[in-house]
This record gives C-alpha cells, structure tokens and sequence, in this order.
C-alpha cells in the first residue's frame, strides 16, 4: 500500500458520493430546485417520464437507435427550455393565474330580467352607515 494513501477505501468513496441539494430554501417560500419552482417541478418530471415512454415505445417499435436518441434529446432538450422559459415567464403563480384568467368569460349577455327579479331582496332592517 503506498505511504501517500491514509485514509480508507470506505472513507474516500463516502466522501465522494456525497452530494447536497438544496430543495427548500425556508418557511413560507416555494419549493426551489435548480432554479425551477413550484409546479414547474411537476411538470418536468412528467415530462421526462414521458420522454422515457416514448422512448421505450419507439425502440419496442423497432426504430433504430441512431434515429431514436437523438430524437429524443432534442425532444429532452425542447422540454427543459420550454419548462425553464416558463418558470422565468410566469414564476410561480403566473402560469395557473393565466389559466384562470382565459377561462373568465369576456362578457356576460342576459337576455332576460328573469334572472334579477328571482333574487330575493335582502332585509329592508339593514342599517347603511355611511
């Protein structure tokens, strides 16, 4: 065994293996992993299961490896970008709040008063302090 050689074999593959990832930066915060937050830490793990079905169809399918790898790195490669523009984009709320928002009717058209005249009038015992 040479002399420069003192610590354990044990010792240096632990400390090689070990690696730290910060995923929650405190309380009341977004989760936060490698610069993606919230939901879009979803979305990319449904993304990249997805590539890897695909992948797994195609190959089953009999494409040839060449055309398959490739297609699916820059299908990998479109998810990333596409995810993190996203998450720069909107940030964490954004996104669902534009959701939301597309599905808000422009303007509501009644053509009917029969709508207002069924409410039922609040009582008359209510004191407007102004």
């Amino acid at each position: 065994m040479p002399p420069s050689s003192n610590l354990s074999s044990a010792s240096k593959h632990s400390r090689m293996a070990t690696s730290v990832y910060t995923i929650n930066k405190g309380i009341n915060r977004p989760i936060e992993f490698k610069g993606l937050k919230a939901q879009y830490i979803a979305y990319l793990a449904v993304g990249l299961v997805a590539l890897l079905l695909l992948f797994t169809a195609l190959f089953l399918a009999g494409v040839p490896l060449p055309v398959c790898l490739p297609l699916i790195l820059l299908a990998g490669g479109g998810l990333f970008a596409g995810t993190y523009h996203l998450n720069r984009t909107y940030g964490q709320y954004g996104l669902l709040k534009r959701l939301a928002r597309r599905r808000l009717p422009a303007c509501v058209r009644l053509t009917s008063r029969n709508v207002f005249l069924s409410l039922t009038q609040p009582a008359a015992s209510h004191d407007r302090a102004c």
